[in-house]
C-alpha cells in the first residue's frame, strides 16, 4: 500500500501567506482589534448557525471577489471559516491574491462547535 502525504496547499502560490489556526486560537483572534469575521458558506448554512458577528459571502458565488472587495477592509485581518475548512482555504487563497491578510479556521465550524464554542442563528440574532 502506498500512502501520499502531500499538502494540498503546497501547489498554492499564496499558501505560505495563509495561516490556519485551531478553534481556540481563532476564538482568541476574534477578540483582537481590527479583524473582520467572514463565513464563506451558503446563505442557508449561515442561517442555520454561524459565529456571531460574521459577514456571509458565499465563496462559490459568481460575485465573491467583488463582494469581498466591497465589504472587507484591507486594513483588517480577515478571519475566514466554512463548514470543515476546505472552502475557507479556497476563499483565503482568493483573498490573499486580492491583498488581504487572512487567518483560516482549520476544521471549520465543525471544529468550532466540537470545542463547545457558541454559534448563533438568523432567528436568534433578531
Amino acid at each position: 500500500m502506498v500512502m501520499f502525504t502531500t499538502q494540498a496547499s503546497g501547489c498554492n502560490s499564496t499558501g505560505d501567506k495563509i495561516v490556519s489556526v485551531s478553534a481556540s486560537e481563532f476564538n482568541e483572534e476574534i477578540k483582537t482589534d481590527s479583524v473582520q469575521l467572514l463565513d464563506v458558506r451558503t446563505p442557508q448554512e449561515y442561517a442555520d448557525g454561524h459565529i456571531d458577528g460574521a459577514l456571509n459571502i458565499d465563496v462559490h458565488a459568481d460575485d465573491f471577489r467583488q463582494m469581498a472587495e466591497k465589504e472587507l477592509s484591507k486594513s483588517s485581518t480577515i478571519l475566514v471559516y466554512c463548514r470543515s475548512g476546505r472552502r475557507s482555504l479556497d476563499a483565503a487563497d482568493i483573498l490573499t491574491q486580492l491583498g488581504y491578510k487572512v487567518i483560516n479556521l482549520k476544521g471549520g465550524i465543525i471544529e468550532w462547535k466540537d470545542n463547545g464554542l457558541p454559534t448563533t442563528t438568523i432567528e436568534s440574532a433578531r
